[in-house]
């Protein structure tokens, strides 16, 4: 179905100039809007030399005022998955987007200015300063960042205080691991290092649905000693014993689903009455001492903090996705959705769920049709809450909507 506000295409083929000219100009033209506002581009490693020649084709031909995207294994495209070693090439994604009354600011960030910024005496103006946006200027962040030597987790803390309470949705490029060769992309130019961010604002927002795959299972206790990245007791128990307890109070059948998928969620706020899926920020549980009693975790727990054990597996995925769609779909009812990212964590696809489109598809089922691209990611961005974080195993989505 053609959509008046976006279009998006997937090149299977290798670098061949013509055919991509003539590809991207076709792209364009089943877009009827007089202007393309944002152009997202998502490529897989046989591009890699060519990247430069590839953006400059689609900013002529697509005729995109701003372009953006990253390298990436494996690609999304409407409601399709390509995924490496799939019947079809993962190639290449473009989505051309028309967003009505948009402003649009993007800039490429480095590690030198989170050094600069960080030793600012106002750090959050220095941010303000340096991408020229201000938080009443923006409804949100679209991020694509390079994992090898960007301090992502030191400038989640500084963009938090910079823009208190508003979305960041993303993810990170993928490409050769072992050379450590990934890439970002902004306009014309091709980065080796660091982020490139998109504020939306204007009458566009960004609606954010991050879907961290997990059920609470158990019930929510407070952690009464914790060092660093252990827990050491909770309820005023060792934490392991609760960890056991929690798991000898489940059905057989809940026991066998739990067994290798058990994780660990936070809550996103003390003060809610009631908390269920979605109000928790999911992290890895890395390790179970018996004899000392202590769980690790891979995020750094605090004394008096809520947490609750967590579910992960390809049902849960499912349902907890489907979940948060709905409650998107119920929540923007009467706004305009123009399209979205989808960046979808390398461990789930067809690894996880056993058949290929799986997130793609869900996306399309509950909020479509939609002009949606993106790409799967070495690690996804999004709020849980009213803070953005670093996440894995993860799908986030950004919607660009009405503001």
């Amino acid at each position: 179905m053609k959509h008046p506000h976006g279009v998006v295409g997937h090149w299977t083929g290798e670098w061949d100039e013509a055919g991509l000219r003539q590809w991207i100009q076709s792209l364009r033209a089943q877009l009827d809007a007089p202007a393309v506002t944002l152009g997202l581009v998502f490529t897989t490693p046989q591009f890699f030399e060519r990247a430069a020649e590839l953006l400059e084709l689609i900013r002529v031909y697509g005729r995109a005022q701003l372009l953006a995207g990253c390298s990436s294994h494996a690609l999304v495209v409407g409601n399709q998955e390509f995924e490496a070693g799939g019947k079809v090439s993962p190639g290449l994604s473009v989505g051309l987007y028309a967003l009505p009354g948009a402003r649009l600011t993007a800039r490429h960030l480095s590690n030198p200015q989170l050094d600069d910024c960080e030793a600012a005496t106002d750090e959050s103006a220095a941010w303000h300063r340096l991408t020229g946006v201000t938080p009443a200027a923006c409804h949100g962040w679209l991020a694509l960042a390079n994992p090898f030597g960007w301090d992502s987790e030191r400038w989640m803390t500084q963009w938090n205080a910079a823009y208190p309470g508003q979305p960041c949705v993303g993810g990170f490029a993928t490409g050769n691991w072992q050379e450590q060769e990934a890439y970002v992309y902004l306009d014309g130019n091709v980065y080796t290092e660091g982020a490139v961010v998109i504020s939306l604002g204007g009458d566009v927002a960004l609606e954010p649905v991050v879907s961290q795959g997990c059920t609470p299972i158990g019930q929510p206790w407070t952690i009464t000693k914790a060092d660093r990245n252990y827990i050491h007791s909770i309820a005023n128990q060792p934490a392991y014993k609760v960890l056991v307890d929690t798991f000898n109070g489940l059905s057989r059948e809940e026991q066998r689903r739990v067994m290798g998928n058990v994780f660990v969620g936070f809550a996103s706020s003390e003060y809610r009455e009631e908390l269920r899926r979605g109000d928790f920020l999911v992290r890895n549980l890395l390790m179970a001492d018996p004899g000392a009693g202590v769980l690790a975790v891979g995020a750094l727990p605090r004394t008096g903090q809520t947490i609750q054990f967590q579910r992960r597996d390809a049902t849960t995925a499912t349902e907890d996705l489907s979940w948060q769609l709905a409650r998107t779909r119920e929540r923007l009812a009467g706004r305009k959705i123009y399209g979205g990212f989808l960046g979808i964590c390398g461990g789930r696809g067809e690894r996880l769920f056993g058949v290929q489109s799986h997130d793609a598809n869900l996306v399309q089922e509950q909020l479509g049709p939609l002009p949606l691209s993106g790409c799967f990611c070495n690690g996804e961005i999004g709020p849980v809450g009213s803070r953005n974080f670093l996440h894995g195993y993860t799908a986030t989505l950004g919607l660009f909507t009405e503001a």
